[in-house]
């Protein structure tokens, strides 16, 4: 009888990795296999091969790994986010506006906060600033004075005197009072540089949101006002003749906040602290409702930590309906409703693209037909259970043979067996974990202990990235980033396995990938090929990734590239920055290159009067020696 084999579909690749669940429309699967990147959600016609980016990338010198940025998403986010408000303030009838204020600690880098300023120029989209650093940024990069500067973070003396002049210059600068100690301050700077602020105050709300960030709300927020500090503060701007100046209330919930409800129980709460100050005479015009907008990393449109259970409309239309029901009832004017969302705003437009270096498999391997003479008899009992394994006895079975290689384990350690017994061992017992998870399948339960047997079977592909420098959430507080492969997706994946990382840490690591049912321990990757490059990426890393790396193991920055998807489905590269060299991080922590250079020629030297090497193995030891300050930090074929 022939048989027939149905070929991999492109679709059972998308189904096996979630594209469609958590890609927002950007990404799908081309028939050939590649991976495709469109400008905004549904433009197919417009799609561009990641692939082929790559392999434009390497031929311009730059070598994996690359964070790579497509500045259309971050344009179509921005568009999604306005639009998607003024089109629920437009249904409902609301009276206010909506503005959009980018909080710089998403994601400080220059390129990123000019872009949004540009993009977000058309919706007077601002900025939002925690300390003095990123007001300067803010400042030096924000040109329309239309869009909202929104000064949070502790501030002291130079900081309050910065928004002062900010406003001076036309800015529309709002300083938020973060702490009572700040107010007293900002009044007597104002007086002293003769500039009435626009001031803001961040509330401290009982209503608090689940997750990684849940302290940044409830009554131990470690920034904010209570009710009693706020009245003092209401009290001492009647005082001064200030209480014109308060314009805005703030509060911010956390981040990433997966379930609508804790949203709108926030906003409900932060109307009636709203109304209140108004009641009291302040001139309330701004609701800032901080960030929070969720990105469904995990594609599950659930309460997950790393997904959300609504939509970008929902989450528009509940706020909005939220701030008229409560105002309504008041009939109290309703106020610009300001966002500070930024993790929505920048995820999708980066991904980091990486190559496998190499695989290490645990599997037994060719084992023999019958055992070397003399074996020890654990050996041969192991070597028996193997033999003996089916479906009947497979929890018996396991449970002999892990006996068994502890057992041996143990005789090595005493000098017991030799070191080639143990290997062979070792042989049997991975041969036998392979039989009884292919075995199990067969199950219609599984007994707990052998569910974990995949998992410890899975193999391990070492990558040519750090994910301490470019993924640090994912070891940090174990988030789940969408992970899998970017080309050869027209073929089946047929090996398990969890990703290493190239520094010397055993956290250095990828091990919790997405899945339909929460996260999975291993991911469907496929074989290596000789001589040909295996390309994964990880996506939605714009928020915070690039921010909170660190140099663990000297490992730098990687390149970055952007590029700018045309409307002929063309590209083009708009900006290159080039990743750390090895001088780079040295100078960060401290050293000299130059004296380090200068240091290894003495040694060269002395090695030259020594004997030990030749003048001319001295040169090629200092040109390898300056070559490798040079270098990338990562690993280049």
């Amino acid at each position: 009888m022939a048989y027939t084999f149905e070929r991999w579909k492109i679709e059972q690749s998308a189904d096996l990795y979630g594209l469609n669940d958590w890609g927002g429309g950007y990404f799908h699967l081309a028939e050939n296999g590649d991976l495709m990147v469109m400008p905004s959600p549904g433009e197919i016609s417009n799609a561009v091969s990641i692939p082929e980016i790559v392999e434009g990338i390497k031929t311009r010198g730059l070598d994996m790994p690359v964070l790579l940025r497509v500045e259309n998403i971050l344009n179509s986010r921005i568009i999604e986010l306005n639009e998607s408000f003024l089109s629920a303030i437009n249904e409902l009838e609301y009276q206010g506006a909506y503005v959009g204020a980018y909080p710089i600690k998403v994601n400080q880098q220059q390129q990123v906060v000019e872009r949004i300023t540009q993009f977000g120029a058309r919706y007077h989209h601002g900025l939002e600033a925690g300390s003095k650093a990123e007001l300067i940024a803010a400042m030096g990069m924000l040109n329309n004075k239309n869009a909202p500067l929104i000064c949070n973070g502790y501030k002291d003396e130079e900081f309050i005197d910065l928004g002062l002049y900010a406003s001076k210059l036309g800015h529309f600068c709002i300083l938020v009072v973060e702490m009572p100690s700040e107010l007293p301050l900002i009044i007597e700077r104002s007086k002293a540089l003769n500039a009435r602020p626009v001031l803001g105050i961040r509330i401290k709300l009982s209503a608090q949101a689940g997750g990684h960030w849940s302290d940044s709300g409830g009554d131990r927020s470690i920034f904010g006002l209570g009710t009693s500090q706020i009245v003092q503060a209401i009290d001492l701007l009647a005082r001064e003749d200030m209480l014109d100046c308060l314009q805005m209330v703030h509060y911010h919930l956390g981040s990433q906040i997966s379930n609508i409800r804790e949203i709108r129980t926030a906003v409900n709460e932060a109307c009636r602290v709203y109304a209140g100050l108004y009641k009291e005479g302040a001139n309330v015009k701004y609701l800032d409702l901080g960030g929070g907008l969720a990105v469904d990393y995990d594609g599950s449109q659930s309460n997950y930590l790393s997904s959300k259970n609504y939509s970008l409309n929902e989450y528009c239309t509940d706020i909005v309906e939220a701030v008229m029901t409560s105002l309504d009832e008041e009939s109290i004017p309703h106020p610009t409703i300001i966002t500070e969302s930024g993790r929505s705003l920048v995820a999708y437009y980066s991904m980091l693209l990486f190559n496998v270096l190499d695989v290490t498999r645990f599997r037994a391997g060719d084992l023999p037909e019958t055992l070397p003479e003399n074996c020890h008899p654990q050996i041969q009992y192991m070597f028996e259970a193997l033999n003996s394994l089916s479906i009947r006895n497979l929890q018996e079975c396991f449970n002999d043979i892990l006996y068994y290689r502890d057992e041996l384990r143990n005789l090595f350690n005493h000098g017991k067996i030799s070191l080639r017994e143990r290997a062979l061992s070792e042989k049997l017992f991975w041969a036998a974990m392979d039989e009884i998870a292919r075995k199990s399948k067969d199950l219609k339960q599984v007994a707990p202990e052998l569910e974990d047997i995949e998992r410890a079977l899975a193999d391990i592909y070492y990558c040519n990235f750090s994910v301490f420098q470019s993924l640090p959430d994912a070891w940090a507080i174990e988030q789940l980033f969408p992970v899998m492969p970017i080309h050869r997706l027209d073929e089946e994946p047929v090996r398990k396995g969890i990703l290493a990382d190239i520094t010397c840490d055993c956290d250095g690591k990828i091990d919790r990938f997405i899945d339909s049912h929460g996260f999975n321990r291993y991911m469907p990757l496929h074989e290596l090929k000789e001589s040909e490059e295996y390309y994964l990426g990880t996506f939605l890393v714009g928020a915070y990734q690039e921010t909170l790396g660190d140099l663990h193991n000297l490992m730098g920055d990687t390149h970055v590239v952007t590029v700018k998807i045309l409307e002929n489905g063309e590209y083009e590269f708009v900006d290159e920055q080039e990743g750390d060299t090895v001088a780079n991080v040295l100078s960060y922590v401290a050293y000299d290159p130059k004296q380090l250079f200068n240091r290894f020629r003495g040694t060269a030297e002395t090695a030259v009067r020594q004997k030990r090497i030749t003048p001319q193995e001295r040169r090629e030891i200092m040109q390898a020696f300056e070559a490798g300050l040079r270098g990338y930090t990562y690993f280049e074929r």
